[in-house]
């Protein structure tokens, strides 16, 4: 079994789960998040903790049965990204690096000037906050972590960093490694 699902999820006290066949919700101050139970994966509530382990019956083989234990962790996490969403939220900043590139939101969009012939335009999702509090930073928050990344993702994508200049949208916190150019 996962090393990291022997130990449970603890709930804080103003957040709630409720556990069906069907769906895991889990409900807090910030939201409310669900996903769909993985039949190889049991889950059981404590009081304030949620314990999860292999659904073993179901397995037909013993082969299986390492299949059944790696969606363990997997959905421990999950677990544990939606409980931390809906009491704290998720949040990752990108900072735009070169001359004349910039952001800068009009209403409902995030628009970018990016060295393009056009402006990019991007829609903002209902369930996610987008700012940008100086025309180099853009801030990306809400309570799904996943939708958060690959929101962040997206924008990056427009703009990859230059491997030579460094030119491009990054994460605040990425390290990155130029390359030396070509000698004269």
């Amino acid at each position: 079994m996962s090393r990291i699902a022997k130990k449970p999820v603890v709930l804080p006290a103003n957040v709630e789960i409720s556990i069906t066949d069907s769906e895991i919700k889990v409900k807090g101050p910030k939201g409310e998040l669900k996903i769909t139970p993985h039949p190889y994966v049991k889950i059981d509530v404590q009081g304030n903790e949620v314990w999860f382990s292999a659904n073993l019956e179901t397995a037909k083989r013993k082969a299986e049965e390492r299949k059944y234990r790696a969606m363990v962790g997997t959905y421990w996490r999950l677990v544990r990204n939606m409980v931390v969403g809906v009491t704290e939220e998720f949040k990752k900043e990108l900072e735009i690096v070169g001359v004349g590139y910039r952001a800068q939101m009009q209403g409902n969009k995030l628009v970018m000037t990016l060295g393009y012939a056009h402006l990019v335009e991007m829609e903002v999702p209902a369930d996610l906050k987008v700012e940008v509090p100086a025309p180099n930073r853009i801030i990306v928050s809400g309570i799904d972590k996943q939708k958060v990344g690959q929101y962040a993702a997206d924008i990056k994508k427009w703009r990859e960093p230059n491997a030579y200049s460094g030119k491009g949208i990054r994460y605040a916190n990425e390290v990155l490694k130029l390359k030396e150019g070509k000698k004269a």
